[in-house]
């Protein structure tokens, strides 16, 4: 059994303290832990009992750390994993944030897909919008899920519209319509509705080589 010695406010965060033990530090714990577990100095305590309160600090600390990243925007939830990992959580912390979250439903891959796929699609090709979704973590359910019925003529009006743009003021000849439909292809958009793009800017299809 050891002794709380000590329980100082952290400097650079105020909701924290740090934790002395037989005089000398142990661990920093949130304010909510401290007062939870009505620590003071003076009390008898078990080191595993210190580190079950530090397990539950972390949790909190995590959970904070998390609300506060995905306030900012919506987030997938391999995106708040890969966050708390770069900020050094344990595992079993991390796991804990994301079922809590999810219980919340503050995040939703399915929610997340659908409304990044309806705004992709103004600017980028269905085949990159189901690879970045892919990169964020979303599922392959998930992203078939993510494009509504009409997201074809979606994706051929946006296609449409950078190829005026990209073509603007530029001589409508084989090679500038060759570097156009090159253009889209890169943003994403497969061969047909690339196709199909420039020939309705161009007002007709060009004729293969």
């Amino acid at each position: 059994m050891s002794e709380i010695t000590a329980l100082t406010a952290q400097v650079k965060d105020k909701t924290r303290c740090n934790v002395f033990v037989d005089g000398r530090f142990c661990c920093g714990l949130t304010l909510d832990t401290v007062v939870k577990n009505r620590l003071k100095a003076g009390m008898q305590i078990t080191q595993e009992r210190l580190e079950e309160m530090q397990l539950e600090s972390e949790k909190e600390t995590a959970f904070q750390k998390a609300l506060s990243f995905i306030s900012v925007s919506q987030k997938t939830k391999k995106q708040v994993r890969d966050h708390l990992v770069k900020k050094g959580y344990l595992p079993s912390v991390i796991e804990y944030v994301l079922e809590k979250m999810d219980s919340y439903d503050f995040v939703n891959d399915a929610d997340y897909a659908k409304s990044y796929a309806a705004s992709a699609l103004k600017k980028k090709g269905n085949r990159l919008i189901r690879l970045e979704l892919k990169n964020k973590g979303i599922s392959d359910q998930e992203i078939a899920e993510a494009f509504v019925e009409d997201s074809a003529q979606t994706e051929l009006a946006a296609a449409t519209a950078i190829a005026e743009k990209y073509l603007k003021n530029k001589t409508l000849d084989r090679e500038n319509l060759q570097k156009a439909y090159r253009y889209l292809m890169g943003k994403g958009y497969d061969f047909e509705t690339a196709k199909s793009a420039v020939s309705s800017v161009y007002g007709g299809e060009l004729e293969d080589d």
